[in-house]
This record gives C-alpha cells, sequence and structure tokens, in this order.
C-alpha cells in the first residue's frame, strides 16, 4: 500500500467516524450501545495490526510505537476502569457530568489524532523528500 493509500484510508476513516457521530446523536439507546461494542473490537483489531505492524519494523519506529502504545494502552485501561466502576451508581446529575467527561476524553483523542495525522503528513512528505534526494543523488552518481 502506497503513502497516498494510506492517507486516503486514513482520511476515509476520520470521515466515517464523523458521519457514525452524527448518527449516533439520532439513534436509539440499544444501537448505540452496539456502535458502541463494534467500535471498540475494531479499534482493538486494528491496534492490533497496528502493533504488529511496529513490531515488524526494527529500530527507532519500533521502540517509539511501543512506548506510545504502552502510554495509550495505561490512559485508556485507566479511564475505562474508572467508568466502570462507576457506571453502577449513576443518577442524572452523575450521568450529565459522565458525559461532560467523555466528551473531554474524545475531544482529547481528536487533538492526538489530529497530531497524530500531522506527524504522519510530516513524516510522508519527509520520506518522499528523501526517496527524491536518492534518486537525485543515484542520477549524478554520488
Amino acid at each position: 500500500m502506497t503513502l497516498s493509500d494510506d492517507l486516503s484510508k486514513l482520511a476515509a476513516r476520520a470521515k466515517g467516524a464523523e458521519d457514525r457521530f452524527a448518527a449516533a446523536q439520532q439513534d436509539a439507546h440499544a444501537k448505540l450501545q452496539q456502535d458502541v461494542q463494534n467500535a471498540r473490537e475494531s479499534l482493538h483489531k486494528n491496534t492490533d495490526q497496528l502493533r504488529e505492524a511496529a513490531e515488524a519494523n526494527q529500530g527507532k519506529v519500533a521502540a517509539w510505537w511501543s512506548g506510545v502504545q504502552k502510554s495509550w494502552d495505561d490512559d485508556i485501561a485507566s479511564i475505562r476502569e474508572d467508568m466502570e466502576s462507576k457506571k453502577a451508581k449513576l443518577d442524572v446529575k452523575a450521568a450529565k457530568l459522565k458525559a461532560d467527561d467523555t466528551e473531554a476524553e474524545a475531544k482529547f483523542a481528536i487533538k492526538y489524532a489530529y497530531w497524530a495525522v500531522e506527524e504522519a503528513e510530516y513524516r510522508v512528505l519527509d520520506a518522499a523528500l528523501a526517496r527524491m534526494d536518492a534518486e537525485i543523488m543515484a542520477a549524478d552518481g554520488s
């Protein structure tokens, strides 16, 4: 898969997330619960695939990804554990506070994803420049 294909796939996934969020605001509670479960399962599957791809790389990328993934996994596990322990005790006020917290977490996740897209953009452009430099050097006989 080319870098351009990867970027297109990322854009399509982001658009799909945006569309699912808009639809979720209109969905019945049970359907939304199922959508959340499906999204969680997809996340785990894709996280595993990303982890495998990072481990297949050697050196800096694999080490960097390992640290990012561990930090992310720890943060998400802590958030989920906290949310699950409080779920049984919710009243209307607590439910609203939970919604506020979850929205704040979603906003952070979006900012993190935006940063990741910027990072990917930089790396894609840097890779293209490195490839051009290599081709120029090869053509010049350097």
